[in-house]
């Protein structure tokens, strides 16, 4: 992954859906006929591990799922093994958790937007080569990202892989001392986050669509971050408009307890990551999924900037379904990361206690969040003394990774279209624009930033030539 942009490392596994990538493209006489992304999972075994350990283990155990995102993890385990255990934590406590979450929202989204996707609308192979033309970028996201770090290490107890988090809280919680310099930083920040919006808003986008269901959490209120009931917006097609249509459409909600039945994970020949299906069609979670969802509950700030960047407004109905624009998105979901982290620091009234019990019993519970790349959910089931006997973790890249395609091919076949075919796009270049849509999306493994092995078939134009 690319870390702090002083170099590049390439780690292979470091969550369920990260390592290799490999993208079959066949075209055949001009048309997209097959694109099929191949994940190299290695086995890894975390729900296996999961089984036999006692129920207050899921948090510091799945923290190691990913270390960029392990709060998600975290907390989605905390909400489930609560959920089974039949204790709901309330108060300071949930806002504590909440502020948590921000800050890996923060440095997580920053070093998406600056580190591994601005390179692709900058014509720059990397962060490094970017920031010899870009210093100040750079350095305006290396700050912001340190800042959601900071949130992190104060609260988890360090950056990566935090180990303060508990069920039922914490084990031990700052004072309104330890907060005040941590505002000061985060108010400097959200300048840098405004600037980054109105940088983003700069670059220049694709037309595109996602012809896609939009699935995340929703909470009456305020965007949904560490909770919220599943929410999917209808895709466009299916009520008679094109991909790219930028109108709210109807929304369904379901319990989070049969977010199984709905979400139903299969696996194929070409890939060791799984796939999934809402309902039998396709879906999209992440950032557009929230923003299309929640997007009318953004803060003023946020909502601001994401108007004047283009965006519309999500309280006329306005949502983004271009995954080109989706790094806009995620620079104003920044913007409402640093406010609300704000927020809840100037209401922060320190809680009685760290963390309220949390005694095992019997029974199957469910937890989920909206990691900065989508819903993440968890169910674990556990018997009277606590013990864990099942577990299931459903990352938002599996659920991702059908609409990751279907964005592959339309992308891939918009650009034979606007060509003389084949003749004029050489596999350099599908390759690098294969990267490109896919990093769109975010995934686990376009933190490797040169990932892809890309394999062409060309049909009825001459014989099949494959590049690696």
């Amino acid at each position: 992954m690319t870390h702090r942009g002083s170099r590049t490392v390439h780690v292979g596994g470091i969550s369920r859906v990260e390592g290799e990538g490999a993208l079959h493209l066949r075209v055949d006489q001009g048309h997209v006929t097959e694109a099929r992304l191949r994940i190299y999972e290695p086995p890894r075994f975390f729900e296996a591990f999961l089984r036999g350990r006692a129920h207050t283990e899921p948090p510091d155990i799945t923290s190691r799922v990913c270390g960029i995102c392990p709060v998600a993890y975290q907390l989605s385990a905390c909400r489930a093994v609560e959920d089974a255990c039949g204790v709901t934590v309330t108060g300071p406590l949930t806002d504590l958790r909440r502020l948590l979450y921000c800050g890996e929202w923060i440095e997580s989204q920053t070093l998406h937007i600056y580190l591994l996707h601005a390179p692709d609308f900058l014509g720059h192979p990397d962060a490094i080569t970017m920031a010899r033309r870009h210093r100040a970028d750079v350095e305006r996201g290396l700050r912001i990202k340190q800042a959601g770090n900071a949130v992190v290490e104060l609260l988890g107890g360090r950056a990566i892989h935090p180990v303060n988090v508990r069920l039922g809280g914490f084990h031990r919680t700052p004072t309104r001392a330890e907060l005040k310099p941590l505002a000061e930083r985060l108010r400097r920040a959200r300048e840098d986050a405004l600037h980054t919006v109105e940088w983003a808003a700069g670059f220049d986008f694709p037309d595109a669509g996602c012809d896609a269901q939009l699935l995340a959490l929703a909470e009456p209120g305020r965007y949904a971050i560490e909770g919220g009931t599943p929410t999917v917006m209808q895709a466009p097609t299916s009520a008679g408009l094109p991909p790219d249509s930028t109108r709210a459409l109807p929304t369904r909600t379901f319990p989070l307890r049969d977010f199984e039945h709905h979400v139903v994970e299969r696996p194929e020949p070409h890939s060791t990551a799984l796939y999934s299906s809402l309902d039998g069609h396709l879906h999209l979670t992440g950032s557009l999924a929230r923003y299309a969802v929640s997007g009318r509950w953004l803060s003023p700030l946020a909502l601001q900037a994401a108007h004047a960047a283009g965006l519309g407004d999500p309280r006329a109905g306005d949502v983004c379904r271009n995954p080109f624009r989706s790094i806009l998105v995620r620079a104003v979901e920044v913007v409402y990361a640093l406010d609300e982290a704000l927020r809840l620091i100037d209401a922060y009234e320190p809680p009685p206690a760290p963390a309220v019990p949390v005694p095992p019993r019997a029974g199957t519970g469910r937890g989920a969040t909206e990691a900065p790349r989508g819903l993440l959910y968890h169910r674990y089931t556990l018997t009277a003394d606590g013990t864990i006997t099942d577990a299931a973790l459903v990352p938002p890249t599996a659920q991702n990774q059908d609409a990751i395609e279907d964005h592959l091919r339309t992308v891939v076949q918009s650009r034979l279209d606007s060509t003389r075919g084949l003749t004029d796009l050489d596999d350099a270049q599908l390759r690098a624009l294969c990267e490109r849509a896919i990093r769109n999306h975010d995934p686990c493994i376009s933190c490797s930033a040169h990932f892809l092995d890309l394999t062409v078939e060309r049909l009825g134009v001459e014989d099949p030539v494959r590049h690696r």
